[in-house]
């Protein structure tokens, strides 16, 4: 089209200018003007190949963004943690009041190696305590240990029902997230099962108290949780029965000194020199638990109670607590106040696992528990706790134990 109107304007131009341009002029005027179009038209060639080129890229992108592919894989690839620091005021009867600041660290990373398979390893400060993550500061700024917390792998065979093992966060249901049986930062070695049905679960596992059998020393604790969670007219309401067998009789203590039982009744060979002491029972432990989450107004309300029975000890073979909580301290600027009573004799259950804050750590106990805390944001919350308990209320000489918690606590 441009060679066309340029043609007629040269035909134009030849006669409107015949008159006063040689024709030496008008011929050299002809010659720009048809370098001129020759340059115009492959502008224009590459204008459209320039477009075309466009209009590929944004079919390709767009092609690209409809497949769902991850572009590499890190976006399969989670990291989570969270860091406290506490402040800890201890009046332990006959002993002198201890004063100690802790802190706790954890780093975890999960992965997807496949859509229904989870991978996941985490690091926590500590010591090999299995109940505690904590780490006293101090020794001049020594350096602190760093220990494998998690190692495992989840895999969804069904949906709702998932198959879990190595190194794991602990399956079982805590009320109230309360540790009568557990203390939360215990970690089960072994295999678990966790299936859910409308309203209905079932947790099971098979943890590894001891899994090398070169001296014949391997122990496995079963155990298995049934129960319901649903709604309840405006509640709602997780309730359930657990059984946990744990063969413990005539064995040795699993960690930590000859005639560390945390609690639980032991013999010993020389009682003088503690030395050939074992467990008196093995722990076949009943539980009876259950949770009621309700609001008042916008206040959100927890009750709970926990029952457990050792059935293989003829005495000092019953647990319970049962607490109440106010508030949930989750979004910015809200709160949250809690109160717990609980009893725990001294072979009701395996005192290696259970809570190691409520009156030093172990059975044989008895107390209150109040907590209250603020958060400032989602990630950022602190917390005051105060114990008031007895100790050795079965076995030994009983005394108060008193203790006061102060958190901040930063998760990621």
């Amino acid at each position: 089209m441009i060679r066309y109107i340029a043609l007629l304007l040269i035909v134009t131009c030849a006669q409107v200018g015949q008159a006063s341009v040689s024709d030496q002029d008008f011929s050299d005027l002809k010659t720009e003007l048809m370098s001129l179009i020759n340059r115009v038209e492959a502008l224009e060639a590459e204008n459209k190949a320039l477009k075309e080129s466009i209009v590929f890229s944004a079919s390709t992108v767009e092609q690209l963004a409809t497949t769902g592919k991850p572009a590499s894989w890190t976006e399969s690839v989670k990291i989570t943690g969270d860091f406290r620091y506490r402040y800890e005021d201890i009046d332990a009867g006959r002993s002198d009041t201890r004063e100690r600041n802790r802190i706790r660290a954890r780093l975890a990373v999960t992965a997807k190696p496949a859509d229904n398979v989870e991978v996941g390893i985490g690091l926590a400060s500590g010591s090999e305590d299995a109940v505690s993550t904590n780490q006293t500061l101090g020794g001049g700024g020594t350096t602190k240990d760093i220990n494998l917390d998690l190692a495992y792998f989840k895999w969804q065979a069904k949906p709702g029902f998932n198959v879990i093992g190595g190194k794991m966060k602990n399956i079982f249901y805590r009320p109230a997230g309360h540790g009568l049986l557990w203390d939360g930062d215990y970690r089960p070695e072994g295999f678990g099962f966790n299936f859910e049905r409308g309203n209905y679960f079932l947790n099971t596992a098979a943890n590894f108290l001891e899994s090398d059998s070169k001296n014949n020393d391997n122990k496995t604790a079963y155990g298995f949780q049934t129960g319901f969670k649903g709604s309840v007219g405006n509640s709602q309401l997780v309730a359930g029965v657990g059984y946990f067998e744990i063969d413990t009789k005539n064995r040795e203590v699993f960690l930590g000194d000859s005639d560390e039982f945390f609690g639980n009744t032991f013999s010993c060979i020389d009682s003088d020199a503690l030395t050939g002491c074992t467990y008196n029972n093995s722990y076949e432990e009943l539980e009876l638990f259950a949770q009621l989450s309700t609001t008042i107004g916008e206040t959100p309300i927890a009750l709970f109670a926990d029952l457990v029975q050792n059935q293989d000890a003829s005495d000092l073979d019953t647990a319970w607590a049962a607490g109440l909580k106010l508030g949930k301290a989750s979004a910015p600027k809200t709160w949250e106040l809690s109160y717990i009573y609980q009893h725990i004799e001294a072979d009701a259950v395996l005192g290696l696992v259970t809570d190691s804050d409520f009156a030093g750590g172990g059975t044989d106990a008895k107390g209150h528990k109040i907590k209250g805390a603020w958060a400032i944001n989602k990630q950022w919350k602190i917390g005051l706790t105060f114990f008031d308990s007895q100790r050795n209320m079965d076995i030994g000489v009983e005394e108060d134990y008193k203790r006061l918690v102060l958190d901040t606590a930063y998760k990621f």
